[in-house]
Formats: C-alpha cells, sequence, structure tokens
C-alpha cells in the first residue's frame, strides 16, 4: 500500500535522500525544512515541498493540518530533522543547550502528538525516530547531542508501548557516520565554542580525527534502506542501525564497562 509520509529535515543529507527514494517507490512524500531552495531538486521530481521549523509551533500544527486537509490521511512521520552542538558541557551557552534539545527532541515530540490523532483514527501509522548510536553511548564533547538522542531514544520506548494498541508502531533508527553536512557542522562548532580554551587540545585532536575518518563514512542509502525497512514492514523492529562503526561500537557498549568504554574513546584523544 502507497502511504503519505512526512519527512523532516529534507533539504539535506539522509532526508533529502529518504524523499527522493520514497518517491520512487510511489509513495506521496512530504519534504519539510526551513531551506526551501535547498529542496528545489526534489521538488523538481514530485516530493511536495512545505516549509517547516520544528521549533515553532505554528508552522507544525499548519504543516500537518495542510497534508491531513489535501490527504485525507498521514500514514508515516519521519523525525529527521536534528543537528550536534558540539563542544565541552562547561563551555557550550545553556541557551545553545536548550535549542539543541528544543530541535532534536521537543521538535520530534510535539510533531509526533500532532500525527497520532490522525494515525489513531486510521488505526495505522508509522512514526520513524533518527536518533543515533550516539543515542547509545557518549563521547567527550559531544555531551549536549548525546542528551538529546538518549532522550528520543527513551521518549521512543515510552511512545511505542502507548500508541500500539492504535495500531501505531514507533520505530528508532541508529545512524552511525553517514555523510551529509552534518559532521562539518558540528565540528566547526566544536572548534568555535572550545578550541582556546581549557579543552583546546581535546577538541582539535577531535575535529582533526572526525575530517580524517570522513572519507569513511556510509552514503546516506545505507540509512535509507533501514527507513525502507521500517516502513515497508508488516512487524518493523524496534530498531535498526546502520553506517560507518554502527555494528561494533554498539556490540561494544553491550559487552564493555564503563571505565572500559571511558579508555576506549580517550585513547582516540591523546
Amino acid at each position: 500500500m502507497k502511504k503519505v509520509i512526512l519527512i523532516t529535515g529534507a533539504s539535506a543529507g539522509m532526508g533529502k535522500d529518504f524523499a527522493r527514494e520514497l518517491l520512487k517507490d510511489g509513495h506521496t512524500v512530504y519534504g519539510a525544512a526551513r531551506r526551501l531552495d535547498k529542496m528545489d531538486d526534489i521538488k523538481a521530481l514530485g516530493v511536495k515541498i512545505i516549509s517547516m521549523d520544528v521549533t515553532d509551533e505554528t508552522s507544525m500544527v499548519n504543516g500537518v493540518d495542510a497534508i491531513i486537509k489535501l490527504e485525507g490521511r498521514l500514514d508515516v512521520l519521519i523525525n529527521n530533522a536534528g543537528f550536534g552542538s558540539y563542544g565541552a558541557i562547561e563551555d557550550v551557552p545553556i541557551e545553545d543547550a536548550k535549542y539543541q534539545l528544543d530541535v532534536n527532541v521537543f521538535g520530534a515530540a510535539r510533531l509526533s502528538q500532532l500525527v497520532i490523532p490522525q494515525m489513531r483514527k486510521q488505526h495505522f501509522g508509522r512514526i520513524i525516530n533518527i536518533s543515533s548510536i550516539g543515542g547509545k553511548l557518549a563521547m567527550p564533547l559531544g555531551g549536549w547531542y548525546h542528551a538529546s538522542k538518549f532522550a528520543l531514544e527513551g521518549l521512543s520506548d515510552a511512545l511505542r508501548n502507548e500508541v500500539k494498541p492504535f495500531g501505531i508502531d514507533v520505530v528508532v533508527i541508529e545512524p552511525g557516520g553517514v555523510k551529509s553536512e552534518w559532521a562539518d557542522i558540528a565540528m566547526d562548532n566544536l572548534v568555535k565554542i572550545s578550541g582556546n580554551g581549557e579543552y583546546e587540545k581535546m577538541a582539535k585532536k577531535f575535529a582533526a580525527m572526525s575530517k580524517e575518518r570522513g572519507h569513511s563514512v556510509a552514503e546516506p542509502d545505507v540509512i535509507t534502506k533501514l527507513v525502507k525497512k521500517a516502513i515497508e514492514s508488516q512487524n518493523p523492529k524496534t530498531r535498526y542501525s546502520g553506517g560507518f562503526m554502527a555494528g561494533p561500537l554498539l556490540f561494544l557498549r553491550k559487552i564493555l564497562s564503563d571505565r572500559m568504554m571511558d579508555k576506549l574513546f580517550m585513547s582516540q584523544l591523546k
């Protein structure tokens, strides 16, 4: 069955790839983002473009209402909008930390609230939350980003059980390293925030390591395939993971103690 799908953060990276590939499968795809000019390419393919800021209540309400009014249904929400506010926890202004959680957690939560009534009415829906392996393990200098993804994981677990009786599934996708503008923005922010103080050595080493490994990260289609599984499966898994180092790191998190994980991470930053 072809579905009506809303994807946030569709102006770049994984979100844009989701939109392009799900459209090929015959679904009705709405791509939402603030930067409408960045979506001209997928608009030309047939993706329906919506202006949406996941920190703005009015734009979220209007976007969801418009889709339901036009299509009569909304089957899949992909909460993909997000970014990484990197820097030592001590250094990151608390206003920036709040904005990190506002985008990565509260935006996803509010959109979920807005689509659930329609999905319950249909007795069918899929809410797919794009988390990260950083929602299961935390490296230094990414504390606020990890806090947002840990929160999204817990929120998803609670929501999954609340809405299951109404025919709604909640699925978490946990990407590892994936090619996008995300890393460059996060590392630029890291150096800006913590590159000239007490954490300078660690910050510059972390940024250099990220840049060095940039050529090894996976293409977005690796995650797009997982999203397709989450949409197409009659009984989707609660979690899917993929991308650069996702499998090994999640395995190590399961078998190693906190102290051993600390040593592993810090050994990379000496």
